[in-house]
């Protein structure tokens, strides 16, 4: 039995390139930085959770909720094939994820008001820490999944997660189908970086990012965590 199982639905990911200085002390040890090309990404995502699932029961009031997070990409050391990702920070607007997710994963998910509007070709999420942050695209061009050795293959195709855990680094397995994506051109990124994942990301604030991109996304399960 899986520890989650849900629908990841209508996926923004906005992509930026930083320096591999900004993320080492958030690298989990036994792993490295993953890049492509000799590029680093970023990227903050915002999709929405439905019919989630713990341990194969849903949790009232728990089954749909949207997220919004920040992660980078590294590889285990013994074995860099593997593409993986790590987060810097995770939003949700329930304190029971948090809770759930921090003690047993290692997470940094934190509970702030949310809100989010998801339509047939436009999608939005939001969230508020003194200020309103937004996210949000048109949906213009056909999915397709994405070319082999692309930027957006890349940032798509990872089924692992790793997390600075209490006892170590815990590594976890998600397991979804490839994703049908396109680029999204026409968006909104209203926020603040460095108050939402700390001061060093501020500089996400004033740079474009280097692509946007939507996925459908699809039902997604993630394995019990392990130590790294």
């Amino acid at each position: 039995m899986k520890f989650l199982q849900a629908d990841w639905k209508h996926l923004l990911i906005a992509n930026y390139e930083v320096e591999p200085s900004v993320l080492w002390p958030h690298v989990p040890a036994g792993t490295r930085i993953d890049d492509f090309d000799g590029r680093i990404f970023i990227s903050l995502v915002a999709f929405l959770f439905d019919d989630t699932r713990v341990l194969g029961l849903p949790i009232p009031l728990h089954r749909q909720f949207p997220e919004v997070n920040l992660r980078f990409y590294v590889s285990p050391e013994d074995d860099t094939s593997v593409r993986a990702v790590t987060f810097i920070k995770e939003i949700v607007p329930k304190w029971l994820i948090p809770f759930v997710a921090n003690t047993f994963f290692g997470e940094n998910y934190i509970a702030l008001r949310m809100e989010h509007s998801n339509a047939a070709t436009e999608h939005s999420y939001s969230w508020k820490n003194g200020k309103l942050n937004r996210f949000s695209g048109r949906i213009r061009s056909e999915l397709s999944i994405p070319v082999s050795g692309s930027v957006a293959e890349f940032i798509t195709e990872h089924y692992w997660g790793y997390s600075n855990g209490a006892v170590g680094t815990l590594k976890y397995r998600v397991e979804h189908p490839q994703w049908r994506c396109c680029d999204v051109h026409d968006f909104e990124i209203d926020v603040d970086f460095g108050k939402t994942y700390g001061a060093k990301f501020a500089i996400l604030n004033d740079v474009a990012p280097h692509s946007v991109m939507y996925a459908k996304g699809s039902k997604v399960a993630v394995s019990f965590p392990m130590r790294g």
